[in-house]
């Protein structure tokens, strides 16, 4: 089963609503509009249709998983008819993020990426990768979907794009371990982890993360797949293209730490949500660093994940005026 969040226009503006994605034949449905429509049919009072409806189907992504079975039972129903009812072409969808986080993480497993990113920025991977997988933390707030154009501060020069698989979580968990996580993956997005690689080379030597690199724009989406739809988490084919040209191509194999002791270690001493969604790493090759390329102003950039979809954003213009701080004199 495919899910996504669209806006549609209604009288008090844009509203997100949860659809399922019918990528074959190009359409989504409403779901709270074709529930909507069926509880009538069986007797209810538009009111109490609607407010059931909404309950079960809320703008929110990370909402409605949180209803478990409440949730994905009616629309595994709706899945099965998919009525021709309350449905759109994709050619007249505004997306949303497929999922609506509160918070992002963003992992770094893939052999191949470690070593490559390492590679050209002249320095060998460092040790404590072997210890712990490592994962940053960032807003959810720049938070962007299919088709979104990519917002570009001016403070950046040099600008790349990573492919990644976005885990999205589909129960609340804290201190899991590896044998018991991945019964709380709800399934599988693509993840972008848009980034400026002139200003991580200022900000990751002071040892605090990632901020204004990575943090003016995650891309997810185009919608989620549901993890039962995977014979092989292990062995996804992943591909990025840019202005139409192969950047990359390999898959989720070669991996430093398995999706489920990812999982478990975001976990440890803390709390993960439904609807969070966890970035793999970039796959190995999987940016333009690796390539000794970057990205312009204008160039469209597709992330291709087998059984998801692509998840295509454009670069916007550099946005002009943007203070930046002067550097200070040595420390006496």
């Amino acid at each position: 089963m495919k899910l996504g969040r669209i806006s549609v226009d209604g009288p008090d503006g844009a509203t997100p609503r949860l659809v399922l994605v019918v990528p074959e034949e190009q359409r989504v449905i409403d779901l709270r509009r074709t529930l909507l429509w069926e509880l009538e049919q069986e007797g209810a009072s538009y009111d109490s249709a609607l407010r059931y409806a909404e309950g079960v189907f809320p703008g929110s992504m990370s909402a409605a998983i949180g209803l478990g079975n409440s949730f994905t039972q009616v629309a595994e129903r709706i899945n099965k008819s998919r009525p021709d009812r309350y449905s759109l072409p994709f050619d007249k969808v505004t997306w949303l993020p497929s999922s609506d986080p509160s918070v992002v993480r963003d992992g770094l497993t893939f052999v191949g990426h470690i070593k490559g990113f390492h590679e050209k920025i002249g320095h060998a991977p460092n040790p404590c990768l072997l210890q712990i997988p490592g994962y940053f933390k960032g807003t959810p707030h720049t938070v962007i979907g299919h088709e979104a154009e990519v917002a570009w501060p001016g403070y950046i020069q040099h600008m790349d794009y990573e492919l990644e698989l976005g885990y999205v979580i589909g129960r609340q968990a804290r201190n899991l371990h590896p044998d018991n996580a991945l019964d709380h993956l709800f399934g599988i997005t693509i993840f972008n982890d848009f980034s400026a690689r002139d200003r991580q080379a200022i900000e990751m030597p002071i040892g605090m993360g990632p901020t204004k690199c990575k943090d003016f724009a995650y891309g997810i989406g185009p919608w989620i797949t549901t993890v039962d739809e995977f014979a092989d988490l292990d062995r996804i084919g992943m591909e990025v293209r840019v202005n139409g040209e192969v950047w990359g191509k390999g898959d989720s194999s070669n991996k430093l730490w398995t999706i489920a002791e990812l999982l478990a270690w975001a976990s440890l001493g803390e709390v993960l949500v439904p609807g969070d969604v966890i970035g793999s790493g970039t796959m190995g090759g999987g940016s333009a660093l690796e390539l000794d390329r970057k990205l312009q102003p204008g160039d469209v950039v597709e992330l291709i994940v087998e059984g998801v979809g692509t998840l295509r954003n454009k670069m916007g213009q550099p946005q002009e005026g943007i203070w930046w701080p002067e550097e200070r004199k040595p420390f006496m």
